[in-house]
């Protein structure tokens, strides 16, 4: 029995049209004429018409001898011309415009705006943040090869293998992968970037995500480093690390993040066959194939913000990451030698998103209904469970726990992240428009089967 909801919000895909075109249209494209001289009066030269007397001429000199006049303008002219260049060029090299890798700010039309450069720190090489977070992040995400069946006696018997990747996040040999990859392995395989290959172990699964930890005997071994995908936002650049098809170890995609707080409903080859729920997903554009499962989902920075774990499989360019931060809680927990363990309510219960208030007739658009799966007999609230004993009911909103408020971006799953089995908290509950603060001792989630 767990706290996931078995259904999913239906979502309407739009189709894509080009944004109009806002760009400012050049002086040509607007039919801009110049405008007239605004030469101030007083600048104006008087006419003859105007009532003033002509001037007298002036006296004309005596013409003087033609050779010695043409050598005199010419050397009056070359000392003239080096003084000016000289001038300019020290005059340009003081105020720092002959720096090339400045440009001075202009107006509309081209005109500069002032004298004063901006310095442009822009610089385009190779090193981008994909290359460098390959660099930064490959050596640490390993191919994990599963074996199922390697124990048996029958000759024409051969070994069920599997292949997948996972993320080294301690120098002692602790992986992050997906549960599927190696539920039901009899015997792991690991094998880093580098070459090297280790003999490794299931230390445990996760009941709540697609999460899984092994662990491998080594000391020095390259580890990632973890983001905050707390702080993600749709548009930023993702990159995938993983080894497609078992064939392609540490290949690098890149893309964006397309939306965060994605639900998906996948078949749960590990258990007894039905589907499970994935909840608060990360969906990415970056290519994620058959054994890209348990791979590293990167930022810019070269730190790992989520686990891949799932693809649409009748879409292109729609891949799904589990977020880092619901993982942080069981890689502490292994680290520490402690069972991994996640918290429980002990209820089926609906994220409530705009849609959905329209839709069930809610009076609010946040917090999580308490309901049972259209189809299912099990009741909302599981007989016995912690959410049972605090008197939460169905039907009921729950808005906010320890007054950490539900919604979209703080959704229920990792909001419980941040507490362990046995803490005490306040649930508020919205029940027929009043609302009611219930004090629960949260239990610990049972494990899947």
């Amino acid at each position: 029995m767990t706290d996931r909801p078995r259904f999913d919000a239906e979502e309407t895909t739009s189709s894509y049209s080009p944004p109009p075109d806002n760009r400012p249209r050049s002086a040509v494209e607007q039919g801009w004429v110049p405008p007239q001289p605004q030469t101030p009066q007083h600048w104006i030269e008087p006419t003859w018409n105007q009532g003033l007397q002509a001037p007298v001429p002036l006296p004309v000199p005596a013409k003087p001898r033609r050779g010695r006049t043409l050598a005199a303008l010419l050397v009056i002219s070359l000392i003239s011309a080096g003084l000016a260049s000289g001038v300019t060029y020290y005059l340009l090299l003081a105020t720092g415009h002959l720096d090339s890798n400045t440009v001075p700010p202009s107006r509309p039309g081209g005109l500069a705006a002032s004298q004063t450069p901006v310095a442009q720190n822009v610089t385009i090489t190779e090193q981008s943040a994909v290359t460098q977070a390959a660099q930064a992040v490959s050596p640490a995400v390993v191919t994990i090869t599963s074996r199922a069946g390697a124990e048996t006696t029958d000759p024409f018997s051969l070994p069920a293998t599997g292949i997948g990747s996972g993320v080294i996040y301690n120098t002692i040999g602790w992986i992050l992968t997906n549960r599927h990859v190696v539920c039901g392995a009899d015997a792991l395989t690991v094998k880093l970037l580098d070459g090297s290959e280790y003999t490794g172990h299931t230390y445990g699964t996760d009941s709540l995500t697609d999460l899984a930890i092994v662990k491998v005997e080594g000391k020095d071994l390259p580890a990632a480093r973890l983001g905050d995908s707390s702080a993600l936002k749709p548009g930023q650049l993702s990159i995938a690390i993983g080894s497609p098809l078992g064939t392609f170890t540490n290949s690098v995609t890149s893309g964006v993040i397309s939306a965060m707080g994605r639900d998906i409903v996948v078949n749960d080859d590990c258990g007894n066959g039905g589907q499970k729920s994935l909840r608060n997903l990360i969906q990415t554009d970056a290519a994620i194939n058959p054994g890209n499962s348990g791979g590293a989902l990167v930022d810019s920075s070269s730190a790992v913000i989520g686990i891949n774990t799932a693809t649409a499989g009748n879409a292109q360019g729609i891949g799904f990451a589990i977020p880092i931060n619901i993982a942080k809680p069981i890689m502490q927990q292994a680290v520490g030698g402690q069972p991994l363990t996640r918290p429980w309510l002990g209820v089926y219960y609906l994220a409530i998103t705009p849609a959905v208030k329209t839709a069930q007739n809610l009076p609010i658009d946040y917090g999580v209904v308490v309901k049972a799966p259209a189809g299912s007999t099990d009741p909302s609230v599981i007989p016995g469970s912690p959410a049972a004993g605090a008197g939460i009911q169905d039907g009921d909103i729950i808005t906010a726990i320890d007054e950490h408020q539900i919604d979209a971006i703080h959704t229920l799953d990792e909001i419980l992240t941040q507490y362990s089995p046995g803490d005490d908290l306040t649930i508020t509950v919205l029940r027929k428009g009043e609302a009611k603060e219930l004090t629960l001792k949260l239990g610990t989630r049972p494990a899947q089967t």
